[in-house]
């Protein structure tokens, strides 16, 4: 079995984030939710737990990050194409995210990134190649 990843973010409405998340053509597991939580799938091995504030405060002692003010996490996509990346924010966009930046094109990568509704920071890339040797 390969290993999986399974990432852990608060959000204040989960009905509304999981409707963001669906309508960047994420699925969800119903297997594993209920009102307090919500399992997205991403890919076979990449996997988003959306928890209420109260549900995620059951997993640390430590205070849920105020993202208005401060970055709790950035987390990075790889997109098979340059087009998937550019359509990912669009729809992320269309459905309540926003961004912080413009398309940045290093010749060998192609990035982009959103913020989705509840502050957490999405970067998504496609590389054509590794970058040359200095």
């Amino acid at each position: 079995m390969s290993k999986q990843i399974f990432v852990n973010l608060p959000v204040a409405d989960l009905p509304k984030s999981i409707a963001f998340f669906e309508a960047l053509g994420f699925s969800r597991n119903p297997q594993f939710g209920d009102d307090s939580g919500a399992c997205i799938v991403v890919s076979d091995t990449i996997f988003v737990m959306l928890a209420t504030h109260a549900r995620f405060r059951d997993f640390t002692p430590k205070a849920i990050c105020d993202t208005s003010k401060a970055v709790e996490v950035l987390l990075n996509l790889h997109c098979e194409s340059r087009d998937e990346v550019d359509g990912l924010v669009a729809k992320a966009l269309a459905a309540g995210g926003s961004t912080y930046d413009k398309p940045e094109d290093l010749g060998f990568m192609y990035s982009h990134s959103f913020v989705d509704p509840d502050g957490h920071g999405w970067g998504l890339f496609h590389m054509s190649a590794t970058p040359a040797q200095k």
